[in-house]
């Protein structure tokens, strides 16, 4: 292989960690205040390749850090927190492993769906506090089939979350910044009339500036008293405030979130809700899709480092 110098940026999968170790004599990152500003002071220069995780990336300042890097190896679908805008005017080549996860993303849509709509977490609650003996039958829930979703972001993992929703017979509309060629699914012009045209909103949208706050309070109101919004996408595709708002006066009727803005904080609001599902950035979380995900992301940096391209390169 070539000797290339590579850079591990925050903590991966250990089967990950121990074979660019092992394969590229690769460096860890200080964390932030343990040295890092001097570690890259002394060695940023050192470095071409850094491999990273949709988590941490490798973002404005750090890239300008390392003024040789030539490709940025990302071990999951979401880029955001790389300064893709940076790496393209440098010529810096950024990856990051689609399509594998896209069956088990789609899963924890329709897991959150479900849920949110049929209640079974707050019924699961319910029984565990003994509500069922002392209070009786447990509130009736909202029917999940044959409802009107609206997908906002219907790229290739939207477009898996579709084909699960077909099979429980609803109606689906979507928007993404163009319309998208072969699908018979109606297309909405803005998020707003998306919103104002479905029960269910499922944010499926790409993170990162251009797509931040999309969901905002007038997409919120415009899904109503009655509507769910379900996001495995960005916490930032969402206006987190406007969210806890509306979830808070009844202008909404719940959502299943498994991405917030700050990770791992969740707005304190929310943790009382029994309308509200809420998971810790699970999305791709089985055992068989990070193992994909992984080989994926070692395959890109061998490509790299012996053809000097990549496999599953980003298009800024």
């Amino acid at each position: 292989m070539k000797n290339i110098a590579v850079l591990q940026v925050g903590p991966l999968m250990p089967a990950v960690q121990e074979s660019i170790r092992e394969d590229y004599d690769a460096v860890r990152l200080p964390d932030a205040g343990t040295g890092r500003e001097e570690f890259l002071r002394l060695q940023g220069a050192t470095f071409e390749v850094a491999v990273t995780s949709g988590k941490f990336g490798v973002g404005t300042d750090l890239m300008r850090a390392l003024p040789n890097l030539r490709a940025v190896i990302n071990f999951g679908v979401g880029y955001d927190t790389t300064d893709v805008a940076q790496a393209t005017e440098r010529g810096i080549t950024v990856s990051n492993t689609p399509d594998v996860l896209n069956d088990c993303v789609a899963d924890t849509a329709v897991a959150l769906y479900l849920d949110v709509l049929r209640k079974i977490s707050a019924a699961d609650r319910y029984v565990r506090r003994g509500d069922w003996l002392s209070r009786g039958n447990f509130p009736l829930a909202t029917k999940a089939s044959g409802k009107k979703v609206g997908i906002l972001g219907l790229g290739r993992i939207g477009r898996v979350i579709a084909r699960r929703l077909e099979g429980f017979d609803c109606d689906i509309s979507y928007h993404s910044r163009t319309a998208v060629a072969g699908v018979a699914y109606r297309y909405a012009a803005s998020p707003v009339e998306l919103a104002a045209g479905c029960e269910v909103l499922i944010v499926a949208a790409a993170g990162g500036p251009a797509s931040a706050r999309l969901v905002d309070a007038e997409v919120i109101d415009a899904l109503g008293p009655d509507g769910y919004l379900i996001n495995i996408a960005r916490g930032s595709v969402v206006d987190e405030e406007a969210l806890v708002a509306a979830l808070l006066a009844g202008r909404l009727a719940g959502a299943g979130l498994d991405v917030f803005v700050e990770e791992p904080k969740v707005p304190e609001d929310l943790l009382s809700l029994d309308s509200v599902v809420l998971l810790p950035h699970l999305g791709s979380g089985s055992n068989e899709t990070r193992a994909q995900m992984a080989e994926l992301t070692l395959a890109n940096l061998r490509s790299y480092v012996t053809t000097g391209s990549v496999l599953t390169a980003v298009q800024a």
